[in-house]
C-alpha cells in the first residue's frame, strides 16, 4: 500500500512564488527567470540567463556538480496558458492549498516540477556527485515549443555535454518514452481579384484555399493507410485546419486567403516531409493549372513551429535510469506534444517524467495533488543518491 507523500515546505513556498508570476506566453517570462536565477545564486549556484532573439523573454541554464560530460538535465517550461474566460474558485496566480491539492495556474503544467527541481538544488550541490545535474527552463512551450530550440542551439556549443534529459511534464510520475509531435504551418494563397459578376476574369483565393484544405484531408487519409501506432489515441497522425480567412467583400473574388493548420504526428511520420508533399501537390494539382490562365496565382506555406515526436529509444539511457529511480519496468505514451522530441533530436537520451496529471492542465481550477509533489521530491532524492554512488 502506497501512503500519501507530503512535499517539503520549501517546495510549496517555491511553488507559491512561481505561481505568482503571470508567465502566460503572451507576456514576458523574464521576471520569473530572474527570480529563479537570484534564488540559485543565494544557494551558491550560478545560472546562465539566455535572452530570446528579440530580448523580451529568456531561458535559464544552471549546472550543479562536476564539470564533466554525462550530466542529467531537469527541464521545464516557464510559460503557462491564459486564464481568460475561465471561472476559477480562487485567484489563479495565488497558490491555494486545500483538500490535499495545490490550486493555481501552472501547478500541474509545469511549475510543480520546477519547484521540486529547485528545492532539490541544495541537495545536489552538497552531494559528492560523479556527474552533474543541469536545470533548464524555457519559454513559449505553450505556443509551439518555440523556446527550446534556442536553448538547445546554445547548448550545442557548450562543454561539458549532458547525455540525458528528463522533461518534467505531468505524467503522474510515470515514465513516458513517446509523445506525438506538433508542426504548425501557415499557408497563403494568392488569387486574382475581379467583380463576382465577371468571375471568368479572376480566380478566388478563397476557392483555391478550400481546395487546398481538401487536399490536406486527402493527404491525411493516405498517411493513415501506411502509418499507425496503436499505443496512441488516436492511433494515427492528424492534420487539422484551425483558422482560415481571406477576401475583402462579398462581390469581389478574393485576392488573398490564408489558413493555419497543424500536424499531430506519431513517431513514424516525418511532419516536415508531409509539408513538402502538400506544397508539391498543391502546386502540381491546383495552383499550377490555374496559373496557365492567371499567372499571378500562387501559394506559399511556411512552418511556424515544429516540435518533433518523441520516439522510444532502444536501450535508452534516460528510460533505464528513470525506471531504476522509480522501481518500475512500465512505460507509456502521451498524445500531447512536448519539448522532449526536440531534446532527443539534439542528441540527448530523453524521457518525460513529472508530477501531476495532464487532465488538470489548461483548465479552470488547475491543481496538482500534494502527493504527486511528494513523489517527485522522493524521485529527485533518489537521483541525488544515484549520482553520488
Amino acid at each position: 500500500m502506497n501512503l500519501p507523500q507530503h512535499p517539503a515546505p520549501l517546495i510549496l513556498d517555491l511553488l507559491a512564488d512561481l505561481i505568482a508570476f503571470d508567465s502566460v506566453s503572451a507576456r514576458s517570462n523574464r521576471p520569473l527567470i530572474d527570480f529563479v536565477a537570484a534564488r540559485l545564486a543565494e544557494w551558491g549556484i550560478a545560472a546562465e540567463v539566455l535572452p530570446s532573439p528579440d530580448g523580451t523573454k529568456a531561458s535559464l541554464w544552471a549546472t550543479i556538480g562536476p564539470p564533466v560530460d554525462g550530466g542529467i538535465i531537469l527541464s521545464g517550461h516557464s510559460d503557462v496558458v491564459p486564464v481568460d474566460g475561465q471561472l476559477w474558485s480562487s485567484d489563479p496566480f495565488k497558490l491555494d492549498i486545500r483538500d490535499g491539492r495545490a490550486y493555481g495556474r501552472g501547478t500541474a503544467d509545469m511549475k510543480g516540477f520546477i519547484a521540486c527541481a529547485l528545492a532539490a538544488a541544495s541537495a545536489f550541490r552538497d552531494a559528492p556527485l560523479k556527474r552533474p545535474v543541469h536545470i533548464a527552463l524555457t519559454y513559449d512551450e505553450e505556443i509551439g515549443c518555440i523556446g527550446a530550440p534556442h536553448l538547445l542551439d546554445w547548448l550545442s556549443r557548450q562543454r561539458p555535454r549532458p547525455t540525458i534529459a528528463f522533461i518534467g511534464e505531468p505524467t503522474s510520475m510515470e515514465v513516458v518514452n513517446a509523445h506525438k509531435g506538433i508542426l504548425v504551418a501557415h499557408s497563403e494563397i494568392t488569387g486574382v481579384e475581379a467583380h463576382s459578376s465577371l468571375a471568368h476574369l479572376g480566380v478566388s483565393a478563397v476557392g483555391l484555399a478550400g481546395r487546398a484544405v481538401a487536399l490536406l484531408h486527402i493527404i491525411e487519409t493516405e498517411l493513415n493507410l501506411t502509418a499507425r501506432d496503436e499505443r496512441f489515441e488516436p492511433d494515427r497522425a492528424t492534420i487539422s485546419v484551425n483558422r482560415i480567412g481571406g477576401g475583402t467583400a462579398i462581390n469581389i473574388l478574393a485576392g488573398r486567403a490564408w489558413f493555419d493548420w497543424d500536424i499531430r504526428s506519431i513517431p513514424a511520420v516525418d511532419a516536415r516531409a508531409v509539408v513538402d508533399r502538400f506544397a508539391a501537390r498543391l502546386e502540381d494539382e491546383i495552383i499550377g493549372p490555374i496559373r496557365q490562365h492567371h499567372p499571378a496565382a500562387c501559394a506559399v506555406t511556411r512552418i511556424v513551429a515544429d516540435a518533433p515526436a518523441l520516439a522510444p529509444e532502444h536501450n535508452g539511457e534516460a528510460e533505464a535510469l528513470a525506471k531504476r529511480l522509480l522501481s518500475t519496468n512500465q512505460t507509456r505514451v502521451v498524445p500531447f506534444a512536448a519539448e522532449a522530441g526536440q531534446y532527443q533530436q539534439a542528441g540527448l537520451s530523453t524521457i518525460i517524467v513529472g508530477p501531476g496529471s495532464i487532465e488538470q492542465a489548461h483548465r479552470a481550477n488547475e491543481f496538482i495533488d500534494l502527493d504527486q509533489l511528494g513523489r517527485c521530491e522522493a524521485f529527485l532524492k533518489r537521483l541525488v543518491a544515484t549520482l553520488a554512488e
